[in-house]
């Protein structure tokens, strides 16, 4: 059963980081795309940040390109997303996912961790 927990979020202020964590059971992170969502209420989720499973290449949405990080331990199979210069914004629930490779789709998702910036 495959299982991914997000852990890392809280209450910052603007212009402060945080660092999510995403940690996989049953499946091996190095061997799929997985990628960080937010939604905020009353809007449409959004992906925020990919890592591909080929060469650990990254995708970033725009709107967080230069500030936020996507990283893979392999070793710890866990997924981090490393947010800084964090603005009022970026406030939202965050979940990570991990990508069929066979569909395409995200198949697997974590239960969110909320993250709220203060102005």
């Amino acid at each position: 059963q495959v299982q991914l927990v997000e852990s890392g979020g809280g209450l910052v202020q603007a212009g402060g980081s945080l660092r999510l964590s995403c940690a996989a059971s049953g499946l091996t992170f190095s061997s799929y795309a997985v990628g960080w969502f937010r939604q905020a209420p009353g809007k449409e989720r959004e992906s925020v940040a990919v890592i591909w499973r080929s060469l650990g290449s990254t995708y970033y949405a725009d709107s967080v390109k230069d500030r936020f990080t996507i990283s893979r331990d392999n070793a710890k199979n866990t997924i981090y997303l490393q947010m800084n210069s964090l603005k009022p914004e970026d406030t939202a629930s965050y979940y990570c996912a991990v990508r069929n490779p066979g569909s395409g789709l995200w198949q697997y998702w974590g239960q969110g961790t909320q993250v709220t910036v203060s102005s």
